[in-house]
Parts: structure tokens; sequence; C-alpha cells
């Protein structure tokens, strides 16, 4: 035991001692530089050249569908340039491989999805006559003349000789065209519609152009409109010569055109070498009136450097949450894109003045009293650590994310499975807004109607919505069955659905989400709902077959299906195989572990998963799995596989990451494994503890607080842990607490080249 002694002014010398080590840490920072430098936002624009991803057969789930992306972090709309000229499923608006641009996007891409663009808008700047097809006006262009950055990207049209640059705000964007020669100058503008819907016109004395993009929902109701559009308010402040419209190539005076394939329209200019012209767009979920004004509000007057200034800090305050220092500055890149990527989703989707679309509303609006409104939550994937990683750094924001999935609850009868396109959908398996709520609350995140909460999530839990409101993807799919077995039974295929079947994995995952519900109804004193959800919570031992010590296909008469193939994908299994989704019980680890035989039995498990490469970083219910070793008797073993993990499914440039991003998800594991702990129940409010990256990293709270997390190391190449000290005191456990994290101080592990085995 360490005595306290103290100096003549009383004062504790350890606790000098703390405060030195928090001033030298904020003077060194205090002169750290530019952050937005180390973000690389063509990081998974092209096929994946990662060491893990050689090995991936499928050449699809090598493609992490990001795009360089200019705007604020979780900004209503992005700008790209774009590359592809369609809003199809699963095709992002930009690759780096690809050859031609054909334009700038005013994009809703989710991003690192394979989902589809929406309510978009494209401008392509021409030089020389007139042309109005896209293959005769895309251009070649080289990367040697591109540049991106949150903030900023610009790019030279050789073959139109100009210059093309976009900074942007949260609901507007900023283009600046400059001409390289004299020469005549068109700006093409087309909503981007594969429904051949959709209106623009044109305005010649004003210099304005106004329009929108009718959004069509997928999955449920695939083809049918949302019941909103994507609007824009474009102005140029510079006198047109001339303008029109144009329709698969033909051109008109007319001033407006709508409902036909190919439309836009054009505005045309004569520029002198070196001139400039300047675009301002303004975007919205509820109307061109809108636009405007948010264009008005964000904007304004201001010029075009004065915008990307502006847009630069705020993505450096954000970055600089979490401040690194250290010499590998490839490893900084990596993570500092990561950081961006995973600040991308959820979506913005109120005005400046509060209005917003009503969820599947159909063209209805809505008036928020506080806060902002968000969708596009990719739910299967973000809830794991995405989401998280916002309740760490802006639990302001995740309280107006969980407030936003209560409005589309109480606005459509049903708490929203996985909402997109501001609509329902039942695109994936689970029921994790529910998961995520409550993984906000029990971090104290709470300014919202918690009753309502709750009875929306109890409502998905124990009801069946009527056939009516379940095909259009309300409520949990296969919830009956689960109800009346305890879980889907192989002779319920999950018809309506976009994942059909798949019954193993939707029972393990309702089994998390009961859970989750749990914890909130103790909390609540519904104590009878919380005695149903507990036992509820256990319903993954009822499709865990002992004589193979996994998961399996079960029937209602309690037979197994066959045959069993663990390693391979099998109908009843998510995206996986029944080995990779034995382990997904978070909530209940002891559990399992009696299951599989012990903590002995556990480790066989997983070193058998990952010798046999049967670990699919992918795979997101997998993403916990490296972390479980901490539930073992030789937790080295995480920090082994996690620190091979950091460097084989994670690399810099066009290819660095190994497969989609889906929302973030991808890039927010990366930074919770960098920082040396992960959220395995995001629920608990326990992080699972690992060897961090970096030698040094501050992250600064929203209280003020900061938490200086340092390494030790032995040597240059140790990675194990010999002992974790939180502001002075030994962690006899490879787990920290939220509250730990939040309350700040510093928290230091002390690494070793060689792990400590246990007996």
């Amino acid at each position: 035991m360490i005595k306290k002694h103290r100096t003549k002014y009383g004062i504790n010398i350890l606790l000098i001692v703390f405060l030195q080590v928090i001033l030298l840490s904020y003077f060194s920072y205090s002169q750290t530089p530019s952050l937005v430098k180390y973000v690389q936002p063509f990081s998974g624009t092209s096929a994946s050249t990662t060491l893990a991803s050689q090995h991936i057969e499928d050449k699809t789930e090598r493609l992490a569908n990001t795009i360089p992306a200019v705007a604020p972090p979780f900004a209503m709309t992005q700008w790209t340039p774009q590359t592809q000229l369609t809003e199809t499923k699963c095709l992002a608006p930009y690759y780096y491989n690809n050859r031609k641009i054909y334009g700038f996007r005013a994009t809703h891409w989710i991003s690192g999805s394979c989902t589809q663009d929406y309510g978009s808008f494209t401008i392509m700047p021409t030089s020389g006559r007139l042309k109005t097809r896209w293959n005769e006006v895309a251009d070649n262009y080289s990367h040697q003349n591109e540049v991106a950055r949150p903030d900023y990207y610009s790019i030279i049209l050789p073959k139109h000789q100009l210059k093309t640059e976009i900074t942007a705000t949260l609901r507007s964007g900023v283009m600046r065209i400059t001409a390289l020669k004299t020469d005549s100058v068109y700006i093409l503008i087309s909503p981007n519609s594969d429904q051949h819907k959709g209106f623009i016109k044109i305005d010649q004395k004003k210099g304005e152009i106004s329009g929108y993009n009718p959004v069509h929902r997928i999955y449920q109701g695939w083809g049918q409109p949302t019941g909103f559009s994507g609007y824009f308010f474009i102005q140029i402040k510079r006198t047109f010569t001339v303008s029109g419209t144009y329709t698969e190539g033909a051109v008109s005076n007319q001033p407006s055109i709508g409902n036909k394939k190919d439309i836009g329209v054009f505005a045309g200019f004569k520029l002198q070498k070196g001139e400039e012209l300047v675009i301002y767009s303004g975007t919205s979920f509820t109307g061109i009136a809108a636009a405007k004004a948010n264009l008005q509000k964000e904007i304004n007057s201001a010029g075009f450097e004065a915008v990307r200034k502006n847009t630069k800090a705020v993505w450096e305050k954000s970055l600089a949450q979490v401040k690194i220092n250290d010499s590998n500055e490839k490893k900084k890149r990596i993570f500092y894109t990561a950081l961006y990527h995973a600040q991308q989703h959820p979506r913005l989707f109120n005005d400046v003045d509060g209005t917003y679309p009503r969820f599947a509303g159909n063209y209805q609006t809505e008036q928020l009293n506080k806060g902002s409104y968000y969708d596009d939550f990719s739910m299967w994937d973000i809830y794991r650590a995405q989401l998280p990683l916002v309740e760490l750094l802006h639990p302001r924001l995740a309280n107006s994310f969980v407030n936003s999935l209560i409005l589309k609850g109480s606005q459509g009868g049903w708490l929203p499975i996985f909402p997109c396109w501001n609509s329902y959908t039942a695109a994936m398996i689970g029921d994790h807004s529910t998961a995520f709520i409550a993984s906000a609350y029990q971090k104290g995140i709470r300014d919202y109607d918690v009753k309502e909460a709750y009875r929306l999530m109890r409502q998905n839990a124990f009801e069946m919505p009527d056939s009516a409101d379940y095909l259009n993807g309300k409520g949990r799919r296969g919830i009956n069955s689960y109800l009346k077995y305890g879980y889907i039974p192989m002779e319920d295929s999950i018809p309506h659905a976009f994942h059909k079947k798949e019954q193993v994995s939707r029972t393990l995952e309702y089994a998390y989400d009961d859970y989750a519900l749990a914890t909130i109804a103790k909390d609540l004193g519904k104590v009878n709902d919380y005695n149903l959800l507990a036992k509820r919570s256990l319903n993954y031992q009822n499709i865990f077959d002992n004589k193979v010590g996994m998961v399996r296909g079960k029937y209602s008469d309690g037979n197994w299906y066959k045959p069993y193939l663990p390693d391979h994908r099998e109908p009843y299994i998510t995206e996986g195989t029944p080995r990779q989704y034995t382990f997904y019980v978070p909530h209940d680890m002891p559990g399992l572990i009696s299951l599989m035989g012990g903590k002995k039995s556990l480790e066989n498990e997983l070193d058998s998963i990952f010798l046999k490469k049967e670990y699919w970083h992918g795979n997101e219910p997998g993403h916990q799995i490296p972390f479980l070793y901490n539930y073992t008797s030789n937790p080295w073993k995480t920090q082994k596989q996690v620190s091979r993990i950091l460097d084989e499914e994670y690399d810099e440039g066009a290819g660095g990451l190994s497969g989609n991003d889906d929302a973030g998800q991808m890039s927010a594991w990366y930074v919770f494994a960098s920082l040396g702990f992960y959220p395995v129940d995001p629920v608990s409010g326990m992080y699972q503890i690992t060897s961090p990256s970096f030698n040094q990293m501050i992250i600064s709270f929203d209280t003020g607080k900061k938490l200086n997390i340092k390494t030790v190391r032995s040597t240059q190449n140790a990675i194990y842990i010999s002992k974790i000290m939180l502001n002075g005191k030994i962690l006899r456990k490879n787990e920290i607490t939220h509250q730990q994290l939040v309350s700040g101080g510093l928290l230091t592990f002390y690494l070793r080249e060689k792990p400590t085995l246990s007996k």
C-alpha cells in the first residue's frame, strides 16, 4: 500500500505528479497541427487492397462503398464528385478507379452501404459548345489534379479547362468554377431520378434554379413514393447569357421541365481566363422555399473561402476530441479517416427553422421544439460501435438521435427497426432501435419522453402489427413464432422481409434486444415486464445444440436442422456461418460459457475460429469476437487478435477498407480498438479492454473533462498488457466502465513484448 506523503502545504505529491502530466499534455497538444490533413476521404472508394481482403472470393464484399464526402459531421447533404450516373442500389456515386467525372452531386448516399442514393441532384460545368448528353460532357480526369478533404474538394477538368472547387455547410454547398482559358462556359443541373420523375426550373433574370427529386422506397414497398422529396435552390451571382432546359439531349428555351428522362437546365456564360463563377446551393426535404431559407441562414453572402474556413474549423474541433501523440503518421491517417467516416450518419433531416418531413408522412411536415431530427439509421450495423462512439463523444447528439427515433415511432405507430429514407423498412434483422435507446438511457442520456420510448419499445417486443402494417415493414419479423416457441423455428421462413429466413440469427438478436429493454423495465419499476424480458433474453439457449457446441437451426418439434455445416453459409444465419454467430451473446457471456462447458472451452472455440480463418471482420455480429478472450484465462489473446486485425483489415489509400463500411460501423470499430477498449455490450456501459495503438491519446468530453491515455512499452514491439493504472490505481479486470472513462484522468497501459500465460 502506498503511503500518502504531503508537502508542508498539505498537497499530495501523487496529485502534483498527476497534474504535471496533464499540464504537459495540454501544452504539448496546444501546438497540435491540423488534423483535417490526416483524413483520406478517398479511403474505401475502390476495391480493398488490405491484407485481410485478399482471401475474400465475393468481389462485391471488397467494396467499402464510401465517398469523398464534403460536408460537416452528420450533415443533411454531402457533396461528392460523381463517376456514376444513377441512384441505383449498391452503386456509390464515386469510385476511385473510374476514369470519367459526370459532375458533382449533392448526395444522400448512405456512406459505406449497399443501399441507394435518393433526392440528389448534379451540377456539371462544361465549356465550348452546348452539349447536354452525359456521355458527351463527361470528362476524363487525373488524380494528380484532385484534392479531397472533409471541408473541400477540387479537380481540374482537362477537356473543359475548368477548375472546380466545392465546400459545404450542413444543408448547403458552394461551388467555385475557375476558367483556365477564355471560353463559353455552361452549367448543367439535373435532378437524378432513375424513375424519370422530378422537376426543375430556371429563372434567368434572378439567376436562380430550383427543383426537386421525389424519393422512392426500397425493401418494403420497393419503388413506391416515400412521401417526401429532395429539394434544392441554387443561386448563381452572375448574369446568364443564355438558359433553357433539356431532356435526353434535346434542348428547349422553356424555363421548366418535369417528369421526363434525363431532364435538366443549363445556364451559359462567357468567361475570361482566370475568371470565377460561384454557385450557391441550398437543400431541404420539405420544400424549395425551405432550401432557399437554409441557404440564406447558413451561408447568406459569405464567400467560398469563408465557408470553407468555418467547415474546416468544425472538423478540426470534432477530430480534436481525440488527440494523438505518436510518431506513426500512417496509423494517424488511418485513425482520423476512420473518425471522419464514423461521423457521416445518421443524417440531419430538419431545416434551420426546425421543420422536417413527418416520418412515413406522405408530404406532411412537423416542427421541432428543440434539438434536431435525424434519419438514415443503418441500425443492424451502427448500434454496435458507431452509435456508442457518438454516445461517448457527443452525448447531446446521441440524445437527438434517440428523440428522432421516438418521434418516428409516435408518428408512424411503431418504433422502426431500420429507418432509412424517412420510412419503415425491414431491411435487416433484429430490433436494435431498442438496443440503442437502452444503451443511451443507461449512460444517462435521457432528455426525451422516456415513457413514450418505453411504450414503443414494449409494443415491438410484445405485439404483432396488423397485416397491412406488418407488410409495410412495422414490427419485429417473426414475432409470433418467437413468442410462441422462444425461438423462431425453421418452418417460419419470414416471407415478408428483405432478409428471409435467418431464424437463428433473428432469435439471437431478439434475445439481446429483450435484455436491452429489460434493463429499462427494471429501472422504471416495470417488474412483470422485467421478469418476462429477462427470461426471454435467455432464448439464445433454445437454439444452442449441446451436441455440436454451437447454435443451429431448429424445427418447432425440437428437431435440429440437418445437415449441420458449421462453417458454411446456412439459410438460418445472417451473412455468416453458425460458428461465427454462436458467439453473439454479448449480454450473457457467463451463460454462453456455461453452455460451452467452461472458460477453457470458450477459449478453444475462439482459437478455432481464428485458426480456421473463419473470423470475418466484415460480418458485424462478429465484431465482438476478438474481445471475448477477456472472458477467458488468457486475455492476452484479445490483444494479439485485435492488434492483428487493426493491421490487416485497415490501411491507407483508396483500398484501405476491407469491406462495406456500413454507415461508419467498421470505422468506429477501428477507433475504439485503437483507443484500447470496445463496447461488446453497449447497453451495459462496460468496455472490454485491449492494448492501445498509440503512445498517447487525449479524449476531450463535452463536460470539459479529459481522459489521458498513455502507453508505456517495454520494447517497440510490445503489445501485451502487464498492468493498467487508472488515476494511480491498478485496474484488476480487463474492462472499464463508461463512467470511469467520462470522469477523465490518466489511464496508463504498461505493455510488454511477451504475454502473461495462464497456468
